[in-house]
């Protein structure tokens, strides 16, 4: 009889917790659901190694907005110079704007002559940042790198 007692009020405890974790669990999720814009130029070369800067705006949907710096490093089997002009990028699993900074990973094939374009999916963790832009050079190659998102 003990036994069963012991028994029943440690599943009612397990029930108890189990339905007071769910909503927290919930709310954390909820959380994540801002959505930010990035608006952005950049102008970078690669000889192996890759290098590019360049400067944008970041518009997230709960009203924070702020301008940044993007600086891009890496290397890989590729060769060129470019520009990319008003691309385009969609950030989410965000709580903030703060979530936005800092280096994300970076893989790409890149090709082009003269008009040159690119889309790429970048992550940080659980925050992932769909790039899409075109511009002009000349650039070919398979590169590895980040892709970091700072304040100016």
């Amino acid at each position: 009889m003990i036994k069963r007692t012991f028994g029943m009020a440690a599943l009612v405890l397990a029930c108890a917790g189990a339905m007071t974790a769910l909503p927290t669990g919930n709310a954390q999720a909820a959380e994540a659901s801002v959505k930010c814009d990035l608006a952005f130029n950049l102008s970078g070369w690669s000889l192996i190694y890759k290098h590019a800067e360049g400067n944008g705006t970041i518009t997230c949907d709960n009203g924070q907005r702020s301008n940044v710096k993007i600086v891009v490093v890496g290397g890989g089997l590729t060769a060129g110079k470019y520009h990319i002009d008003h691309g385009k990028g969609e950030i989410s699993n965000v709580h903030s704007i703060d979530d936005v900074y800092g280096s994300y990973a970076q893989a790409g094939a890149e090709a082009g002559v003269v008009k040159s374009s690119t889309a790429q999916v970048l992550t940080k963790g659980t925050t992932s940042l769909a790039l899409a832009g075109t511009g002009e050079g000349v650039n070919l190659g398979v590169s590895v790198g980040k892709f970091t998102i700072s304040k100016r």
